[in-house]
């Protein structure tokens, strides 16, 4: 009973949290649509000020998300048609003091980065959960391609991590949308993630991983009823 009622609280606060990152989508912006619970919980409020007239065009980060704008009739539109996004809003796994965020628990990690790095201002919502100290928690996710598992699996297991490869509940492979396997890491703390970042990004075979170092401008953290807002220091910010 206590963790249905932990876990409701947190969804209260994802959903302040996302109502609250409303306001930093204007009238003809391109928006970044985040996915898993944070898609879930934004989207509707989106539509809803689409109903009332507000002119945008999100592009999704995964399948998932793109069927709920579709459903919700959030126009949608594709990097074949824009060469950047005004906002994205998006959730994480867990994030630090300096903004650094664990990304990737839903599995979307490769099409959230390049949303966010084509963004003139990047935006996470997050409970009171995903604040840490230190980033290291939560299990990093790596998306490989497959015939890399074998070889991927033994390197980053050098690093020092716990490495398992995601599956879905049948016990086969979980596969992203664009077709690759994802190795969860568990890293213990991670005293200097850049580093960590740079050290994944020089390995073939890894097309991407869910450490996003200084990409977020603004964290809207929600602890019970309020919302603070966090920012990097960032010159793309607005005043």
């Amino acid at each position: 009973m206590h963790r249905d009622l932990l876990f409701m609280a947190h969804q209260q606060e994802k959903e302040a949290a996302a109502r609250a990152s409303l306001r930093f989508v204007h009238d003809g912006n391109v928006v970044g649509l985040g996915s898993g619970s944070t898609a879930a919980c934004l989207i509707p409020f989106l539509a809803e000020r689409v109903r009332a007239g507000l002119k945008i065009r999100g592009i999704p980060t995964s399948a998932q998300t793109q069927e709920l704008a579709k459903a919700s009739h959030v126009p949608l539109t594709t990097f074949n048609e824009v060469p950047q996004i005004d906002v994205t809003i998006d959730g994480a796994d867990e994030f630090d003091p300096q903004l650094n965020l664990i990304k990737g628990g839903g599995g979307a990690l490769l099409h959230e980065k390049i949303v966010a790095s084509a963004s003139r201002l990047f935006v996470i919502v997050a409970d009171s959960s995903k604040q840490v100290p230190v980033l290291g928690k939560f299990p990093l996710p790596v998306e490989v391609i497959p015939f890399a598992d074998p070889l991927l699996i033994r390197r980053i297991t050098s690093l020092g991590a716990r490495v398992q490869l995601r599956q879905r509940p049948d016990g086969s492979p979980y596969v992203t949308d664009e077709h690759n396997h994802i190795l969860d890491c568990q890293f213990g703390q991670m005293s200097d993630p850049a580093a960590l970042a740079r050290e994944l990004d020089a390995m073939p075979g890894i097309v991407e991983h869910g450490l996003f170092v200084r990409m977020a401008d603004i964290v809207l953290l929600a602890k019970g009823v309020e919302v603070q807002e966090l920012r990097r220091d960032n010159s793309r910010l607005p005043g």
